[in-house]
């Protein structure tokens, strides 16, 4: 494994997971326990993801790019029993047994259960199949703070058919996972990667410095649609290396850009999903999304009697459920069918799958999903907004940006609160890149803003928004 600061084997980062993993037991950590990991180098938060999975407790993915006041709304929702936050961990207490570490292999890595991870402590117990065994936040965390859990196997049991999917040549490939793992999408990448016992690439974040290196000595890279469109400007310029495939999802991919990657020599593996649903529908070859391996789809048509549908999952992949109580947009029919509220059209049995975004009015920007109430509850705190509403715009490499709608009145909001408060309350992804002032937003009759109107006014002009300023 390789990562800005060093390079690891993996016997050193199973040495790191099992030091860890003695740190958090004598700190009380015991099967179940929620461990928020909030770590900036990659190879550290790894090690402690695996760690409190070892221990069969739940790791809570955190971002380290929160601000203060977003970190502590977010902990503060979901409680965690312990929450990292310094390299090495440090241990409060010596616990008496020490000595007697017996227990489960490590089955998440079952390459560093060979290396010597073997066995933890006789308490754990052996791991399980539905063990909860990581939760991390969707994009919305902001405003209502939410978590979603999910069982080891709804990941770890989807590892073969990933590698058969993508090509992956396990022993043998280099992967590339260019993003931040506290996101559902790099961490299984990396998780996978490691499983297969492939060297990972891991940056942190997305930066073209960091992963300029690495370009030309990587075979797979996991990217969401304009990164993908960013590397192939970088593979043009310095020749096409040994990149054969690239696994992206997020978002749909732009018009063109599949035959731009097949010019260069590299396949592309399209993927819709989320954090709540893992692996939904693929399309390895351009033909059109298909359902994932052992997934069902059902498109169930909505009110209105339009031609689009509900997206609708069965499939052993999805999330367990929300932590601490919270509510979003996963919901279950009771069934075993799971949606978070995408639209498709309806088409004929057998057809591709066509996406046509959120019903709820979710952006889809640039890989993440946003939801636009969680960034008008913040916006709706600065002094003089008395109104705002959130939509998506098109933009040609994000997919769409977040665009704020700012209801004023006659007296002006100054563009520097408004974005001093986006960044004191939001993940950079839920800030708006598009700002406009109105008079007075268009409302229902019911007296709420009409956001369809809204959404339609900024597309064909005639809303009569103003730039802030």
């Amino acid at each position: 494994m390789r990562t800005p600061a060093a390079d690891h084997t993996f016997a050193s980062l199973g040495a790191d997971v099992v030091t860890a993993a003695d740190a958090l037991w004598t700190r009380g950590v015991r099967p179940r326990s929620v461990v928020a990991i909030d770590l900036p180098d990659p190879a550290q938060y790894l090690a402690a993801l695996l760690a409190t999975d070892l221990i069969r407790a739940i790791p809570l993915v955190c971002d380290p790019s929160w601000g203060v006041e977003q970190r502590s709304a977010v902990l503060g929702a979901v409680a965690p029993d312990v929450h990292i936050d310094g390299w090495p961990i440090a241990a409060t207490s010596q616990p008496s047994d020490t000595d007697t570490r017996r227990g489960p292999e490590l089955d998440t890595l079952a390459r560093l259960a060979a290396q010597g991870l073997g066995r933890f402590t006789d308490r754990v117990g052996p791991a399980a199949p539905d063990d909860h065994a990581w939760a991390g936040f969707s994009s919305g965390s902001t405003g209502r703070p939410r978590a979603i859990v999910r069982t080891r196997a709804s990941w770890t049991a989807s590892f073969g058919a990933a590698a058969k999917l993508t090509g992956l040549n396990g022993g043998v490939d280099t992967v590339l996972v260019p993003g931040p793992l506290a996101s559902s999408l790099y961490c299984f990448a990396a998780l996978h990667g490691l499983a297969e016992g492939c060297t990972v690439v891991l940056t942190g974040r997305w930066s073209g410095r960091l992963i300029r290196p690495h370009l030309p000595h990587v075979d797979l890279v996991h990217v969401v649609p304009h990164q993908l469109g960013v590397l192939l400007d970088d593979l043009e310029v310095s020749g096409p290396g040994r990149l054969r495939t690239a696994v992206v999802g997020g978002a749909g991919l732009p018009a063109g850009l599949r035959e731009r990657a097949a010019r260069g020599g590299v396949d592309v593996v399209e993927y819709y999903g989320a954090v709540e649903l893992s692996f939904v529908a693929v399309d390895p070859d351009g033909s059109g999304l298909r359902p994932f391996d052992q997934v069902e789809i059902d498109i169930r048509p909505v009110p209105g009697g339009t031609d689009l549908g509900e997206v609708w999952v069965r499939s052993p992949w999805v999330a367990h459920d929300y932590l601490a109580g919270a509510r979003g947009p996963f919901r279950s029919d009771g069934t075993g069918w799971v949606s978070v509220g995408d639209l498709a059209e309806i088409g004929a049995p057998g057809a591709p799958l066509r996406l046509r975004g959120r019903g709820d009015g979710a952006v889809l920007t640039g890989g993440a999903t946003v939801v636009p109430e969680d960034v008008e509850v913040v916006l709706a705190g600065v002094p003089g907004v008395n109104g705002v509403v959130v939509v998506g715009t098109p933009h040609h490499r994000l997919g769409a940006v977040v665009t704020a709608v700012i209801e004023t009145g006659a007296e002006s909001v100054p563009r520097v609160a408004l974005e001093s408060a986006a960044r004191r309350g939001l993940m950079p992804a839920q800030r708006p890149r598009r700002w406009f002032e109105i008079d007075q937003l268009p409302r229902t009759g019911s007296g709420k803003p009409a956001r369809a109107a809204i959404t339609e006014g900024l597309l064909r002009g005639g809303l009569g928004v103003r730039p802030v300023r």
